[in-house]
């Protein structure tokens, strides 16, 4: 009996072991974040920096929690900055998201100086809205139309080189025949367009929803021509404008302009860093989930006229893995040595 006694005693005792051991690991998991950082890739005034305060203003109440989020900038290096710092330092415990340029993707097919990070191993949680990218030229510069600028050479601002809104334009010289030359080195979209404005340009790529948002009036008054767009068809609102991949001088220069500009569907993107527990990512997905339905959030979307186009995370992450595959054509067409 006194051995059967120890038995059941010792069987108790690691039972209430294992039980404390997964209840600690289980608070362990489910301790929510007071606070979150969101991480913008670029300076205030621009797409990803109106696309990410509106994120911070309103999904934590819709997280497990109601954690405060700030939305800190950091821009450098066309978002390169920022999605290292978010991939190998930043806290993996849901405390931290991001949200930077589209072309991730693309950045680390063309094994881009700087690069620590695989796209495809972002968390992503989820999408605000699609992206237009479009290259504009300030009214009285010489070109009307995207024609223009196969006939004479162009000055266009850019951020870094290796910035997506540099790559674009260069990737347009060489498979669609234009003469953009770049002039790289400003801070953000926001610069280049207050560079075009006093003339140090005659032209700059930006969203197409950061010049509705933030330079209105440069379209009502007739301020710009948009050249040519970004995406795989084109905008409801610019029926008029050439997609670059209609202006493609051949059939395999449209297929490599179209891994370009599929950055599009990626769009301003919220995402979080690798090795969070799958409880966790589920947690922000939801709430981002409940987010873009938010009657608030709707609300100043309506009155920001921004563009407004939803997808959930899952949607992202197959979309983001399936990118990772599609650079060998890229690389093997030469495209890393884009002008």
């Amino acid at each position: 009996m006194r051995a059967k006694h120890h038995l059941a005693r010792r069987l108790f005792l690691a039972a209430s072991v294992f039980l404390l051991c997964g209840i600690s690991a289980y608070a362990d998991d489910d301790a929510q974040p007071k606070t979150i950082s969101l991480y913008i890739g670029s300076g205030p005034g621009g797409g990803y920096d109106f696309y990410g305060r509106l994120a911070a203003r309103h999904l934590g109440k819709h997280l497990p929690g109601s954690p405060s989020i700030t939305p800190q900038n950091m821009p450098g290096a066309g978002s390169i900055t920022a999605a290292n710092y978010v991939y190998n330092v930043a806290p993996k415990d849901g405390s931290a998201l991001g949200i930077v340029s589209p072309s991730l993707s693309l950045i680390e097919g063309l094994n881009s100086p700087g690069v620590r990070f695989h796209a495809a191993r972002f968390n992503w949680i989820g999408r605000l809205s699609s992206i237009a990218n479009v290259t504009v030229a300030w009214h009285t510069s010489f070109a009307g139309t995207i024609a223009d600028v196969r006939e004479k050479e162009m000055l266009i601002g850019g951020i870094s080189i290796n910035s997506p809104l540099s790559l674009l334009p260069r990737a347009l010289n060489d498979f669609a025949g234009t003469r953009f030359k770049l002039v790289p080195g400003y801070a953000d979209s926001n610069a280049t367009m207050l560079a075009m404005e006093r003339g140090e340009v005659e032209a700059t790529t930006v969203s197409w929803s950061a010049i509705r948002t933030q330079r209105a009036a440069w379209v009502a008054e007739k301020k710009i021509n948009i050249l040519v767009q970004y995406a795989l068809t084109r905008h409801q609102q610019l029926q008029e404008v050439p997609t670059a991949l209609e202006i493609a001088t051949g059939d395999v220069e449209r297929d490599l302009l179209g891994l370009y500009v599929s950055a599009a569907d990626v769009g301003y993107s919220i995402f979080a860093p690798p090795g969070l527990t799958p409880a966790r990512v589920q947690a922000l997905r939801d709430g981002f989930d409940r987010m873009i339905r938010d009657d608030a959030l709707l609300a100043e979307v309506a009155r920001s006229q921004a563009d407004f186009d939803p997808a959930p995370g899952v949607r992202l992450q197959d979309l983001l893995t399936s990118e990772a595959g599609k650079f060998g054509l890229l690389r093997s067409q030469g495209a890393n040595k884009v002008r």
